[in-house]
């Protein structure tokens, strides 16, 4: 009784497992669950790791470290639909995790993702594997893998999916990729342009505003403006800028046109389609200042060319900059200071801004640095060839603080001051009022600066001040003429131009002059002559400067005084200095004979009589090599003539000099190196590499 009998219709099977339903509340059971060979455990495990990673990045992290990572990676090929897809879901989102990337590097995981991008796929799937790319793609190695498994073009395919999920994360992961250049050209060779310019009317504005940032990126590329004009591309983004309710995409869409206004055909372009006006109009209506800053960015680069500046001047454009100069965004009144700059190229334009001046000036009191350049490069176009804007500037109180711009922490701010002191300092008047503010320490103290640009416009700026004798005085008072000479060895052509340049504005009184022959600029002079690489003609003039400053030096090095060298009194003949050397060490020793002028013994008596190893020079009657070279160089330094000392062996030491020889037409020829004989044949002159100098060197 009770006991159930099997019937007989029911026989046992002893193969069949009866279906065993498991319910398991922890994601290590469901990561075990990923290595089962049943394609409903599978599909079910994924969903549930799915699930799980989305409630957060700590699930994600505790996921990878249970092993989930490895088996997802496998599963996102896997032959049954269900199981794919719900592994690329939850792949899909653990990406975004730092160490998964990290952890999916070692499995070279694109591939797989990538062919999950093809039209066999369905909805989902494209959701989410584009969801991976997208949090992948933001690092360099993943940008490599999916440009090398060409997974941009799929991308590009997605642009056009029906489904908004799909698109967003397309176009992301596009924009990520483009941050490297080769995928910004391979996004015009696979004519992606078209399908990001038609996301611009998305209904969704995040997929808007990445569509427009990713156009904004690859139209740095030139190749990609080209094909940006053809696809018409210009009336898109017009047409944005002149529609209210797209606000929000007005800054980038006038980033791209900044990009595209590189290009003199992308410029004529616009210019007929009514761009410029519109631009114009935009400047003045717009309320949102990161916009209207970008506005007249794209202003200041059509006015590059000097059509479209005669064009801006006739639309009183100096109006529209002038009061945009009043407001009090930073950003907006800085590009407004750049456009001005570029602006005023045209002579008409510079004339119109002269009532900007003052408050162009004022804003070089601004706490940012880079407004303070701005100002200063404004200033500096502003007065280009304008002196009455240079006394603008001076009524303006501006000279003042261009001069205290100088010490300015930001070298673009001081490069710029120093420009437009160059231009004001043609001015007597306002050259005076700049030297009283101390122009000249500050500018010294650039001199001694590293960059390039600094150098070129402190030594320019130096040229213009050095006119008056006051202004050389405090050159040289405060250092200056060092630092200027050593610059005349700079690699930078326009550095040593325009240090050559100063020097010979401050040759032309005979102190300064001087002083720059003790600091070494004859020499060097002397040697750029010499070299058809580094001789221009700012440094022949500085060399003739020096030499017409001190004519008895000219006269000893050229042997030659023109007509305009007059002379003073002073004036004398140093090439006596040997002929007075020699008489003075005892006379004219013949070669042959040298070994009976017994000047060791003369010597030692003077040591003896001394009491010491140490003897005047003054007190030398007989004297060989090294005697004679030490008083000539003595005497010479102190009468400027320039020549060096040079030590031999056994007792020799000779003089060289570089001297110039007048050509039969205008000018000199190039300075040569000679040795001074002061023993056998006191006065006379031999080539530096000839036989006769060798056998002066040497025994």
């Amino acid at each position: 009784m009770g006991k159930k009998v099997k019937k007989e219709s029911e026989p046992f099977s002893k193969d069949v497992f009866d279906p065993l339903p498991i319910e398991s509340k922890t994601a290590a059971t469901a990561v075990l669950m990923l290595s089962s060979p049943e394609e409903e455990v599978l599909a079910k495990a994924c969903e549930a790791i799915h699930k799980f990673a989305e409630k957060g990045d700590e699930n994600k992290t505790s996921l990878m470290c249970l092993g989930a990572v490895e088996p997802l990676s496998r599963l996102i090929s896997h032959e049954d639909k269900t199981v794919r897809r719900n592994a690329v879901m939850a792949l899909g989102v653990m990406a975004s995790n730092n160490e998964v990337k990290k952890c999916l590097k070692k499995l070279d995981v694109i591939p797989a993702v990538i062919s999950k991008l093809s039209p066999e796929e369905n909805v989902v799937v494209h959701e989410f594997a584009t969801l991976c790319l997208t949090s992948l793609s933001a690092d360099f190695c993943y940008k490599v893998q999916i440009f090398e498994h060409k997974g941009l073009e799929p991308l590009i395919q997605l642009l056009s999916s029906p489904d908004p999920d799909v698109k967003k994360n397309s176009v992301e992961c596009i924009f990520n990729l483009v941050q490297d250049f080769q995928n910004r050209a391979a996004v015009q060779q696979l004519n992606g342009l078209p399908p990001l310019l038609e996301l611009l009317h998305s209904e969704f504005p995040v997929i808007q505003q990445l569509a427009l940032r990713t156009i904004e990126n690859i139209t740095t590329d030139s190749e990609t403006r080209v094909a940006f004009r053809n696809v018409q591309g210009f009336d898109r983004i017009l047409e944005i800028l002149g529609t209210k309710e797209f606000s929000d995409l007005h800054e980038g869409a006038l980033r791209v046109i900044s990009n595209c206004l590189e290009d003199s055909e992308s410029m004529q372009l616009i210019q007929t389609m009514g761009g410029l006006e519109q631009l114009l109009q935009f400047v003045g209506t717009t309320t949102l200042p990161e916009a209207q800053a970008n506005a007249v960015k794209a202003v200041a680069r059509m006015a590059q060319s000097g059509e479209n500046r005669k064009i801006l001047h006739e639309r009183n454009v100096e109006k529209t900059l002038t009061d945009l100069l009043m407001q009090e965004n930073e950003s907006v009144r800085t590009a407004a200071c750049q456009a001005v700059a570029t602006v005023s190229k045209n002579l008409s334009s510079r004339d119109t801004f002269r009532n900007a001046i003052k408050p162009i000036v004022q804003l070089l009191n601004s706490e940012g640095s880079e407004l303070r350049m701005a100002a200063a490069e404004a200033l500096s176009s502003l007065t280009n060839d304008n002196n009455l804007n240079a006394y603008a500037i001076h009524e303006a109180e501006g000279d003042k603080l261009l001069v205290r711009q100088l010490r300015d922490s930001c070298m673009g701010a001081a490069v710029y001051a120093a420009s437009v002191l160059t231009n004001m300092a043609s001015q007597e008047e306002l050259r005076r009022s700049i030297l009283a503010h101390e122009a000249m320490p500050a500018l010294v103290a650039l001199l001694h600066c590293t960059d390039n640009n600094i150098l070129i416009s402190a030594t320019q700026a130096v040229a213009s001040l050095a006119c008056d004798a006051e202004a050389r005085m405090e050159l040289r008072n405060v250092g200056g003429l060092s630092p200027l000479v050593q610059l005349l060895k700079s690699i930078n052509a326009e550095i040593r131009r325009n240090a050559s340049w100063a020097i010979s504005v401050c040759a032309n009184d005979e102190i300064t002059a001087l002083e720059l022959c003790n600091a070494g600029a004859l020499e060097i002079l002397q040697e750029i002559t010499l070299s058809p690489n580094r001789n221009n003609k700012f440094s022949e003039l500085a060399l003739q400067k020096l030499l017409d400053s001190n004519l008895s030096l000219k006269y000893s090095l050229t042997g030659h005084l023109s007509a305009s060298n007059i002379t003073t009194d002073g004036f004398y003949d140093p090439g006596q200095v040997q002929m007075l050397v020699c008489d003075a060490m005892g006379g004219q020793v013949e070669a042959e004979k040298l070994h009976d002028f017994l000047w060791e013994l003369h010597i030692s008596e003077l040591k003896f009589e001394a009491c010491s190893n140490i003897v005047l020079i003054g007190k030398i009657k007989k004297g060989t090599y090294f005697h004679r070279a030490l008083l000539y160089k003595v005497l010479a330094d102190r009468i400027g003539l320039s020549c060096s000392l040079i030590r031999g062996e056994y007792n020799r030491a000779w003089n060289e000099i570089f001297i110039t020889s007048p050509k039969k037409t205008y000018g000199y020829s190039q300075p040569e190196c000679y040795i001074i004989d002061l023993m056998h044949q006191p006065g006379n002159l031999m080539k530096s590499n000839s036989p006769a100098a060798l056998a002066y060197q040497t025994i």
